[in-house]
């Protein structure tokens, strides 16, 4: 039954606008990994890390991670970036994008507690780590790019 009163309006959209936002927490920040077709291949629920000391932190110490959960280091610049895995339990794949938010490479199944330095050729902005193995589940390559939901990056420095 449709309604005009006023009433009943002001009684219902404060209930409309606590079901949009419960939604929207609920999503959270995500990172859509897109095909250069415009197909979205993935999307992961992030943790960011945008401080000196996050990044530093990163995922060490974790002891699980969820299949479509996953840490965006956010860097206040682009320039070389190198990732080590000391004190990291899980193997992980890290996507490394440039200030375009294209993805300009890919190291996989990087070894737990590895001390190696690990990177790509080319300066990155952005470095998306998730669980090894998860850009060959769903075809993620170099040239995919990033779409932010629910935040815009920025830094601390």
């Amino acid at each position: 039954m449709f309604c005009r009163s006023g009433s009943a309006w002001a009684s219902i959209l404060p209930l409309l606008a606590a079901a949009v936002l419960i939604g929207a927490c609920e999503h959270g920040n995500r990172v859509a990994i897109v095909a250069p077709d415009g197909s979205t291949r993935a999307t992961v629920k992030i943790e960011i890390a945008d401080t000196p000391q996050n990044r530093e932190l990163g995922l060490m110490y974790r002891d699980s991670l969820a299949a479509d959960a996953g840490m965006l280091f956010v860097f206040p610049n682009s320039s070389h970036l190198v990732f080590w895995m000391k004190n990291t339990r899980l193997p992980l794949d890290m996507l490394f994008a440039d200030s375009n938010r294209r993805v300009i490479g890919i190291v996989t199944n990087a070894e737990p507690f590895s001390e190696a330095r690990l990177g790509v050729p080319g300066d990155s902005q952005y470095v998306l780590e998730v669980n090894g193995g998860f850009c060959q589940r769903h075809g993620i390559i170099a040239g995919d790019r990033f779409d932010f939901l629910g935040f815009s990056p920025s830094t601390a420095n």
